[in-house]
């Protein structure tokens, strides 16, 4: 085991330790920061959400910075914009910098703003780059996008553009605890309001998720698995491939390219979290629901049937077979 491999695996234990029963949750969210890439989480008021993504900054040398999206944000809320004063007499524009220009930005209820504002976080996070009034702003090294909705079904909610969300390299859904779980919760709140200890924090430093990067990018990718990667993927986009299955009927509109690649990171992520050098199927089928889910439209037929993005990949899997 590398150290680097040894102090994500500390990041992870932190994490499953501090939000209890969402184990899936945080193994995905480890996955997106080591890939570099921005998470949607959705779920239910009280399934840990934003308690995930403060537990991540809390454990690591990195700055937190939540946008509380509500129907009255604007864009300039979220980017930053510039500012006029006065400087000895001098009258000029500064950019003042907005809540994006950290290292992990929580988007709290991304769902309850505009698409104008959603849209706000496009650049960012597919650029890694602010532009207001024509000048360009980078932004950090490591810069990671977690953003949290409540299912659409609720009142209130905009529905995210698809552009928006095809530039999350994954989407979870977060289901409540079962009872173990939902104990274990309550004893860990009623510590939590104990006088806490003077131990020191665990702070990991980004050089490990960098050096964890570099690792990943070396892992061993054979061909049988990269074309199982793009058959999957393909399935979604000609289901006719696949006539003895319903999804001709399910599926309206296939994943983009971000799909594949996105699945390639993602898998190799994942072997790189249960310590191999190389990636196996299992690692694929681990990851593609989380991958796939926000990038499938589904068709009329499937909304009668009641068929789920989740059961249309399950049936992908199943067609599917490795080369």
């Amino acid at each position: 085991m590398t150290q680097s491999l040894a102090e994500i695996k500390k990041l992870q234990n932190a994490m499953e330790a501090a939000v209890i029963g969402q184990a899936d949750v945080v193994e995905k969210i480890i996955i997106s920061l080591l890939c570099n890439g921005n998470l949607l989480l959705e779920g239910l008021p009280g399934t840990a959400k934003t308690r995930s993504i403060k537990t991540l900054a809390s454990v690591m040398e990195a700055e937190l910075s939540r946008i509380q999206f509500t129907p009255d944000l604007l864009p300039s809320d979220v980017t930053g914009t510039e500012i006029y004063h006065s400087d000895g007499g001098a009258e000029q524009l500064t950019f003042q910098q907005g809540p994006i220009f950290a290292n992990l930005v929580l988007a709290d209820e991304i769902n309850r703003a505009p698409a104008k504002v959603q849209s706000a976080l496009l650049e960012a996070m597919e650029e890694r780059q602010v532009t207001v009034a024509g000048k360009t702003y980078p932004l950090p090294p490591l810069f990671m996008v977690l953003a949290t909705q409540n299912p659409i079904e609720q009142e209130g909610t905009y529905p995210l553009p698809e552009a928006q969300m095809d530039r999350f390299l994954m989407k979870v859904d977060i289901d409540y605890p079962d009872d173990t779980a939902e104990l274990g919760i309550i004893r860990l709140m009623r510590n939590e309001e104990q006088v806490s200890s003077h131990a020191e924090p665990l702070k990991i430093s980004q050089n490990h998720i960098f050096s964890a990067r570099e690792e990943i990018h070396k892992l061993h990718v054979s061909e049988n698995i990269e074309q199982y990667m793009v058959a999957l993927v393909m399935a979604t986009r000609h289901p006719d491939r696949y006539p003895e299955s319903s999804l001709s009927q399910w599926i309206s509109v296939g994943s983009s390219p971000r799909a594949t690649i996105n699945l390639d990171k993602a898998s190799r992520a994942h072997a790189w979290l249960q310590g191999k050098d190389f990636v196996d199927p299992d690692d694929v089928r681990s990851v593609a629901p989380a991958v796939l889910r926000h990038r499938l439209i589904l068709s009329y037929e499937a909304a009668a049937e009641g068929v789920t993005s989740d059961q249309v990949i399950e049936e992908i899997i199943r067609q599917v077979a490795v080369a």
